[in-house]
């Protein structure tokens, strides 16, 4: 029985969290929160270097040191190229890296780890290691890496899926649709910008670590702070030759990700020490290397020209992107993909479309996954030029977009040309509300008032600004989500999956699907989620993907769990299952009005007759990735004596389907809201002439506190994704594309200088205010 809109006990409702009270409590374990006897310090020694070949290792006087019980190095250990980027099989970054390489490729890369007792041992140990170097000349920008002549940052000969490495070029795509030359020419009216984003880092409160045991049977267990538990399983048993059955992996509560944890870094390391002394390793990063040495946003320039004719129906777009993945190619394809494939297909009417770009090395840190995924690069600089062609054209910002964005029904050839690194699907939007999104935001600040009568307060200048953006749900013909229900002798229900709650509230999430299917209350659904021996196949907590995906694989569980439960009922009642209703633990005949509970279901199942355990398992693959949409209004204060930006009052409002948590749903949209004003105004990664990170700290790189966050709102206005569980759709990134552009666009609006290059910092803004143009 398909169960959808009509009764909801469950789905749309702010139930209580299931792990709520214990997280408010202090009681869930974290990686790091229990006590393995015997276990070792396990610390890495980093290159001060941005660029040389390492000539020799001495390691003897560290290993002479009392309590230290192994020294890991390029020497000693064997040379397997592999990728650390958590993504699907076969994975679409280069095999670039090594366990430890006899080069390195910037300052922070791993030189050699250790394993010592106590974690002071250790780090005397690193400070005894002796380090032979030739250093080379580094490049230190996208510019100097692609000059001619420029140093081969990869020139090993064994490395794999590297596109050119002799020019640093890590990935490119050039993705035409149309006569992008001819749709210019017919336009009548032209716009062009470039915006430039700068290394950002996630900074979760919890930084990677790691605990590396084995179990009774000798097999090597992983306990870490991860995304992607099933991906780390993988990639581990290849960099270090392990059979997949021997290594599970463990993912406890996890103090938050954003996508640095879709990363396999230190689980490797700490699996290779632990195998060469037989003894538990505990790993931890600490703030500096969380900062350096984990992983960063990809910085990129993003050049977009529009051609637009009288009416302001979009004709043309161009995008073009450069993007710095640092010194290895971990997600360099994926992210720069999501540049165009999440973008482009929001403003459909244009017939002439180019996408293209390419993921240069450099030696800097590492880039990798971050909520938005590329997407937040390409909407600053798509949403930007879009206000300019307002301005061009005489029409309002919210008018333009009313008129060029996509709509239920519609398509994009975009669909089909790219997908995530690969060729996507043709895939039509099935619910879309972003009209209804944009009214309701544009009505929630004040827009028509505040665009006409621009308020002024003494230094003060007051602007409004807005933009929009779409994502996905997951990756389509990739992405795979697995669970299994059974049902206890008692009628409560226990769920297995492979899904990754990081602090998002999936675990709740999913038991409301269950509980919405078997007509129980969530406390009735015991979830176990993230274990690689007992839990089903997930790909882990990326691409928005996990409501969608892991949400349909536990909406086809439950239903078969509903039908084996109805049958059984059905013997009781001397009814036919097909005319039994399953609601509030019973079920219920509504011609004779007679009743069964659950739990006397799963009595009579479990001892009585016809003996069975009530138990399903289901998957689930993506044929398509609804996009949610949403629309971004701000208003800013610039003081124009210091060069200040203040967010005086946000409001976003969004379509993410039926909502299946609000409140959870709303709280995803406000924190990526926060983690963009960061974007917008303060954050940036800052580095010597030498590659060395300047900001490496919480004191320096400026994250919004609570002091820092302005009036926020956000509106889930009313959609239904037909493809999705109970009409979900996702929510978890695309709140982060909008604040970028829209402040951009209202410090525009405010004092008439557009600033494309983040943070709008003081110095950027009053720089622009004094030169009286643009500043980018």
């Amino acid at each position: 029985m398909e169960v959808g809109l009509k009764r909801r006990s469950a789905v749309g409702k702010n139930v209580r969290k299931v792990d709520g009270l214990s997280l408010a409590t202090g009681r869930p374990k974290f990686a790091l929160d229990i006590d393995i006897p015997g276990a070792l310090v396990g610390k890495i020694l980093r290159s001060p270097h941005a660029h040389a070949r390492i000539l020799s290792i001495d390691a003897s006087k560290a290993e002479a040191l009392p309590g230290v019980a192994c020294v890991l190095h390029c020497g000693n250990v064997k040379r397997i190229p592999f990728t650390t980027a958590g993504q699907g099989w076969p994975e679409p970054s280069p095999y670039d890296t090594v366990l430890f390489d006899s080069k390195v490729r910037y300052v922070g890369d791993q030189v050699a780890a250790v394993a010592a007792e106590t974690e002071e041992i250790a780090e005397e140990a690193l400070k005894l290691i002796k380090v032979e170097y030739e250093v080379l000349p580094a490049v230190l920008s996208v510019e100097e890496a692609l000059a001619e002549g420029a140093p081969v940052i990869h020139d090993e000969e064994d490395s794999q899926g590297i596109y050119d490495a002799a020019h640093n070029i890590a990935a490119a795509v050039d993705i035409p649709v149309g006569d992008i030359e001819r749709g210019f020419a017919e336009s009548d009216v032209t716009v062009e910008e470039i915006c430039e984003i700068p290394y950002s880092q996630h900074t979760p409160i919890e930084p990677h670590c790691v605990i590396a045991y084995f179990d009774e049977d000798g097999r090597l267990v992983l306990r870490t702070s991860t995304q992607v538990p099933f991906h780390v399983r993988r990639i581990v048993a290849r960099a270090l030759e392990l059979p997949m059955e021997r290594i599970r992996v463990i993912k406890p509560r996890v103090g938050g990700g954003f996508g640095s944890k879709q990363e396999v870094i230190l689980e490797p390391v700490a699996a290779a020490l632990a195998l060469r002394t037989g003894r538990p390793v505990r790993m931890a990063l600490d703030r500096s290397e969380v900062f350096i040495s984990s992983r960063t946003r990809h910085p990129m320039r993003v050049r977009v020209k529009l051609g637009a004719k009288k009416d302001g129906t979009l004709h043309a777009i161009e995008m073009e992107a450069t993007s710095n993945t640092g010194a290895y190619g971990t997600h360099a394809l994926t992210v720069l993909s999501n540049v165009g494939s999440k973008t482009l297909p929001l403003y459909n009417k244009a017939p002439h479309l180019w996408f293209h770009g390419k993921a240069v090395y450099t030696n800097l840190p590492v880039a990798g996954a971050y909520r938005g995924y590329g997407a937040t690069q390409g909407y600053f600089a798509l949403e930007v030029a879009m206000d300019e062609l307002a301005g061009r054209l005489g029409m309002d910002p919210v008018e333009l977009r009313l008129k060029n964005h996509i709509r239920a029904g519609e398509t994009s050839p975009i669909f089909e040309k790219i997908g995530e690194g690969r060729e996507g699907v043709p895939m039509v939007v099935r619910s879309c509300a972003l009209s209804q999104c944009l009214r309701v935001g544009a009505e929630r600040i004040g827009w028509d008032e505040k665009r006409k009568s621009p308020r002024r307060e003494g230094p003060w200048a007051y602007g409004v600004g807005m933009a929009v953006s779409m994502q996905g749900s997951g990756i389509t013909g990739v992405d795979m989500g697995a669970a299994t229900i059974m049902m206890n002798e008692d009628g409560s229900f226990r769920l297995l999956v492979g899904a990754t709650d990081i602090g998002t509230g999936s675990d709740t999430i999913l038991a409301q699907i269950a509980a919405e299917v078997l007509g129980v209350p969530v406390e009735r659904i015991s979830v176990y989620s993230s274990d690689t021996d007992f839990t089903p196949f997930d790909v882990g907590a990326y691409a928005s993907s996990t409501t969608y995906v892991s949400g349909n694989a536990v909406l086809r569980a439950a239903q078969e769990v509903r039908r084996k439960a109805l049958e059984v009922a059905a013997g009781m009642l001397g009814e036919p299952a097909e005319h039994l209703e399953l609601a509030d633990g019973k079920v219920i005949s509504p011609r004779t009005g007679k009743s069964v509970t659950l739990s006397e279901v799963g009595h009579r199942a479990t001892y009585v007759a016809d003996q069975k355990h009530i138990i399903a398992s289901a998957s689930f693959v993506p044929a398509e990735s609804p996009p949610p949409f949403a629309a971004f209004f701000c208003e800013v204060a610039v003081d124009t004596e210091t060069g200040i930006v203040r967010v005086e009052r946000f409001v976003a409002t969004a379509d993410c389907g039926v909502p299946i948590h609000p409140k959870l749903a709303e709280g995803q949209l406000e924190g990526a809201i926060v983690q963009g004003i960061g974007h917008a105004l303060t954050e940036e990664l800052l580095f010597s002439n030498r590659g060395r990170c300047l900001n490496a700290n919480l004191f320096d790189y400026k994250i919004p506190s609570s002091l820092d966050v302005p009036d926020v709102e956000v509106v889930l206005v009313d959609s239904e994704e037909p493809t999705g569980p109970l009409g979900a759709k996702s929510i978890a990134e695309v709140g982060i594309n909008g604040p970028l552009p829209a402040i951009s666009n209202a410090i525009y609006h405010a004092v008439g200088v557009r600033l494309t290059r983040a943070p709008f910092t003081p110095e950027r803004v009053l720089s622009a205010l004094r030169q009286g143009r643009r500043l980018g």
